[in-house]
C-alpha cells in the first residue's frame, strides 16, 4: 500500500478556523505541528518566563493544603493527564470530569471540556480556585508567593514587578504553551516517509479518514476540530448526567456536547471521554462502531459503522502510531 503519504496529507488538512498568521520566534514545534501560534497568544514568550511558569506548575504552594501542584494531575509520562477517570483534588475531593491532556494547547481555541474559557491565561487560574481541585483563592496564592522571599524575587527578576494575579496567569500560560507533542510515525508519513506506517496502520488511516468517519472531528495538525459534539457518552437512562457545552451556551442542542480531544499521544491518555468512562482504546472503537449512545441531540455524524474485526485492529494500530514525543520548556 503506497498511498500513505497522500492519505496522511488529506487527513491532516487544517480544520476551518485553525489557520493562523503569527510566527512563533524561538519556539520550534516538533514535526507535524503548525509553525505558527494563534494571534494574541504571545507564543514567543522567553525562556525565563517559561521557566518561571514551570516552577509554578510543579509548586504545591498553589494548593490549599500545599500537597498538590498542577503537575499532580498533569503528569508528563501520561501526556500531561493523570490516568484517572475523574480528577482528584485536595482532601481527596473528586471532580466529575476527566483530566484532559494539556499538550499543544498553545494552538487551542477554547479550554476545558465545555470550552468555558477562551484563553490560557483564564484557564490556568481556574483549577487553583476550584473547590474540588486546588481549593484556594488566587488572591491567597498571590499572598503566599509574595511572603516567600525566594519566590517573590523570581517574579521580580523575570517580570520586573511584584507577584500579581496577572503575572501568575502569564507565567503559567507561557509554560503550558511550551508543552508540545509531535514527531510520531504518523508525522513522518506525512513528511513523506513511505515506510513510516506498516500496511495495517495504513489501512487504519484509510478507515480513519474514510468509512470510520474519525477525521470529521479529529482533523487538522492537532487532530481535533476544537469544536463540541454530542456522542451520547453523557446520557444515562434518558437523561444527561452532565450537560456539557450547554452549561456555557444555554442552548438545548448543546446538552451533552463536549470538546473534541486531541488524538496525539492517545495511547498514553487513558481512560477516555470527558468522564473517563471508557478504559481502553478498544472500548472507544467499539463505542463509535455502535454509533455512540442514542439521545435527542446526538451528533448527526455518528452512525453505526459495522467494522470488521480486522478493520478494528487496523484502526487501533493507526491510533497507536500517533504516539510521538513530548517537548516542554524550562530547566
Amino acid at each position: 500500500m503506497s498511498r500513505a503519504p497522500a492519505l496522511v496529507l488529506a487527513a491532516l488538512a487544517v480544520a476551518p478556523g485553525l489557520l493562523v498568521a503569527q510566527a512563533t520566534p524561538g519556539l520550534t514545534p516538533p514535526l507535524g505541528l503548525d509553525l505558527f501560534m494563534p494571534p494574541g497568544t504571545d507564543g514567543g514568550a522567553g525562556p525565563a518566563l517559561i521557566a518561571l511558569g514551570r516552577r509554578l506548575f510543579f509548586d504545591p504552594i498553589l494548593s490549599r493544603d500545599s500537597t498538590l501542584a498542577c503537575a499532580s494531575c498533569h503528569q508528563s509520562d501520561k501526556a500531561f493527564a493523570d490516568g484517572l477517570s475523574v480528577s482528584v483534588g485536595v482532601f481527596g475531593r473528586r471532580g466529575n470530569r476527566n483530566v484532559p491532556a494539556i499538550i499543544n494547547r498553545g494552538w487551542g481555541k477554547s479550554f476545558f471540556w465545555d470550552g468555558r474559557m477562551e484563553t490560557l491565561e483564564e484557564q490556568v487560574l481556574q483549577p487553583i480556585s476550584a473547590p474540588a481541585e486546588m481549593g484556594i483563592s488566587v488572591e491567597a496564592v498571590v499572598d503566599r508567593l509574595t511572603r516567600d522571599p525566594v519566590r517573590r524575587e523570581r517574579f521580580r527578576s523575570v517580570l520586573g514587578e511584584e507577584v500579581t494575579r496577572q503575572g501568575l496567569a502569564q507565567s503559567l500560560a507561557a509554560y503550558v504553551r511550551s508543552i508540545r507533542a509531535g514527531g510520531s510515525r504518523f508525522d513522518r508519513a506525512m513528511d513523506g516517509d513511505p515506510n513510516a506506517l506498516n500496511q495495517l496502520e495504513q489501512l487504519g488511516l484509510e478507515l480513519f479518514q474514510g468509512r470510520a468517519r474519525c477525521a470529521r472531528c479529529h482533523s487538522g495538525a492537532l487532530l481535533t476540530d476544537e469544536s463540541f459534539h454530542n456522542t451520547g457518552i453523557a446520557w444515562r437512562d434518558g437523561e444527561p448526567a452532565d450537560s456539557g457545552r450547554a452549561l456555557v451556551t444555554g442552548r438545548a442542542n448543546d446538552v451533552g456536547a463536549f470538546k473534541t480531544p486531541t488524538l496525539r499521544q492517545i495511547p498514553s491518555t487513558a481512560p477516555y471521554m470527558h468522564n473517563g468512562s471508557l478504559r481502553t482504546l478498544e472500548e472507544v472503537v467499539d463505542f463509535y462502531d455502535q454509533g455512540g449512545h442514542p439521545n435527542p441531540y446526538l451528533d448527526p455524524e455518528l452512525r453505526p459503522l459495522g467494522l470488521t474485526p480486522l478493520e478494528k485492529e487496523a484502526l487501533l494500530a493507526f491510533l497507536r502510531s500517533l504516539e510521538g514525543r513530548i517537548e516542554e520548556g524550562g530547566p
